[in-house]
């Protein structure tokens, strides 16, 4: 963004602003690949990811940092053939791998990245 207050900002039926889906992305990954599957003892807050406001851009990037440092890390130590095996929480449907819980994260990912970008490229014609 251009202009940092932009981060913070909605319009219209949109309603969660850029620096709430980063937040949330951040809290979504630390908490479903650093705590459940790299026992990092991240504690998610999800009510928070979208109730903090006006987090610096700074800090924002240091939370997006520090989460592909967890990827890095928990992925890193993950062997292939563990892809298969169960995952630890039945929050997606009973006996759901591992392999279809990271399609999961990398879908929902995708999607509020491009929420993100999308809501970017109106804001800051």
């Amino acid at each position: 963004f251009k202009n940092e207050e932009n981060i913070w900002s909605t319009e219209g039926s949109i309603t969660n602003s850029p620096g709430n889906l980063c937040l949330h992305l951040c809290g979504n990954i630390n908490h479903f690949l650093g705590a459940t599957l790299g026992n990092t003892g991240y504690v998610r807050n999800r009510e928070m990811e979208f109730a903090v406001k006006n987090v610096s851009r700074e800090e924002l990037m240091n939370n997006v940092d520090e989460t592909i440092a967890v990827i890095e890390k928990v992925l890193g130590a993950m062997k292939k053939e563990n892809l298969n095996d169960v995952y630890p929480l039945d929050k997606f449907g009973e006996n759901a791998t591992i392999d279809f819980i990271l399609a999961r994260l990398v879908s929902h990912l995708a999607y509020h990245v491009g929420q993100i970008n999308y809501y970017r490229r109106i804001i800051e014609k």
